[in-house]
């Protein structure tokens, strides 16, 4: 497998765990969305909504973002919101 294809399939794969996290943001208003992925495994994601300008942001990315693309995805190293 082609580097490019490991990278659109890393991809691919941390926008479907994305997805199945939506739901949980969307309860409260908020939602998020993918911007880029690092080739050291850093996923870059954009709260939107109600998650923009929440107090627990931050919290929110390393608790539930962080935590479950890690345990999902292996490959994913950390989450950054930008």
């Amino acid at each position: 497998m082609s580097v490019q294809t490991k990278d659109a399939d890393l991809k691919r794969r941390v926008k479907r765990e994305l997805g199945k996290i939506r739901p949980v943001l969307k309860r409260d208003g908020g939602d998020v969305s993918f911007v880029s992925l690092s080739a050291a495994g850093v996923v870059k994601v954009r709260l939107m909504g109600a998650c923009t300008n929440c107090p627990g942001a931050t919290m929110t990315v390393k608790s539930v973002i962080e935590r479950r693309l890690r345990k999902a995805i292996p490959e994913v190293k950390k989450v950054v919101r930008v």
